[in-house]
């Protein structure tokens, strides 16, 4: 029985943006339901796979191929392609609302990048759009579907080795001077770190634990106009536990981008820090340290070919629903708001 292929098109090809061509050309390979028609940047030089720097692989020249089309607007691709599926947004922050709304209308199912948006008003107009659209939208906080990730939300949710006692999350690395126009360090653009990288851990950390009841950030902007470069989070919980995140994207040097969490149990400690010969490895109270059996695969090529299946099968997102992505950015402006009343606690119930 043949599948129906899903198509789509990738909006925004920096950095992120051809980790997503590169998956749907590796996804093409194995045969996985999907075609990348199209592809669509404001920029020539990257439609024709020139140089982009990010922290992480850039995806080489993988927009050079000729094997899809190549517009300069999304509103030429809309005009243009009108057999597609959905589109993969990968934009700058400030346009994740704008084009996805835009996209929706047009009767898309729509992938967008993370962070879903700079405010919950965006937020909800983004939910309100394909609601009335009736299509499906999903944001890419891919450490859900991070293996290493995963395990730890098996462990937390089981109590494998009881109730968590205390938990860290660590991201960080050089300031992102790269970026088109550098939107990366404009704060009304990008929203600084706490927005471009720390709300992987905030998701994070709503996804294993709920939203807090209130929480105090500290933070410091070094870099004139780019929001907040530096930020430390405790979050308070009826429970007695003790969560923290912290994220800097100030850096020196050839500083590799690092991420790392370290979480205690009342039975045990489980840590994930890449930089280890192990990466992964439990440390149970009786008996030796270990590294669970899992498959090490990319959580980017998961999450997008969870959402094609979604479609292709007609049944709803249910993981990284824009709900609970909305109530992440929620989380983060609340952050923002203690950090410039100098750590004062902020409720969020």
């Amino acid at each position: 029985m043949n599948e129906k292929i899903i198509r789509t098109a990738v909006i925004g090809v920096g950095g992120m943006g051809r980790g997503h061509v590169n998956v749907y050309k590796g996804l093409q390979k194995e045969g996985f339901p999907v075609k990348l028609v199209a592809i669509c940047d404001v920029d020539q030089k990257r439609l024709d796979g020139g140089p982009v720097e990010m922290n992480l692989s850039a995806g080489g020249d993988a927009t050079a191929a000729e094997d899809f089309r190549k517009y300069l607007s999304a509103d030429d691709l809309f005009a243009n392609e009108t057999d597609l599926d959905y589109v993969d947004i990968v934009l700058p922050t400030y346009l994740h609302a704008s084009m996805t709304v835009k996209a929706l209308q047009h009767g898309l199912h729509v992938f967008c990048e993370k962070p879903m948006a700079l405010d919950t008003d965006q937020c909800q107009a983004m939910i309100d759009a394909a609601r009335k659209a009736n299509r499906q939208l999903m944001i890419g906080q891919c450490l859900r579907f991070w293996p290493e990730y995963e395990i730890l939300k098996e462990y937390v949710a089981e109590k494998k080795l009881g109730d968590v006692v205390s938990a860290n999350f660590f991201r960080g690395g050089t300031t992102p001077k790269w970026s088109f126009e550098n939107w990366y360090l404009r704060a009304e653009c990008g929203g600084g770190a706490l927005f471009d990288q720390h709300v992987h851990d905030v998701d994070m950390v709503n996804y294993l634990f709920g939203t807090p009841k209130s929480l105090s950030t500290s933070g410091i902007n070094c870099i004139p106009g780019s929001g907040w470069d530096a930020c430390s989070t405790t979050y308070f919980y009826d429970k007695p536990m003790v969560v923290t995140t912290h994220s800097d994207w100030t850096l020196k040097g050839k500083f590799p981008f690092t991420y790392y969490y370290r979480v205690n149990f009342e039975r045990g400690t489980i840590v994930y820090d890449p930089r280890l010969p192990k990466a992964l490895t439990v440390y149970p109270e009786e008996g030796e340290p270990f590294t669970p059996e899992y498959k090490s695969e990319s959580a980017y090529k998961r999450e997008l070919s969870y959402f094609i299946r979604c479609l292709q099968t007609n049944r709803p997102v249910e993981m990284n629903t824009p709900e609970d992505c909305m109530e992440t950015i929620r989380i983060v402006k609340a952050e923002a708001a203690s950090a410039a009343a100098n750590g004062q606690r902020v409720d969020l119930r």
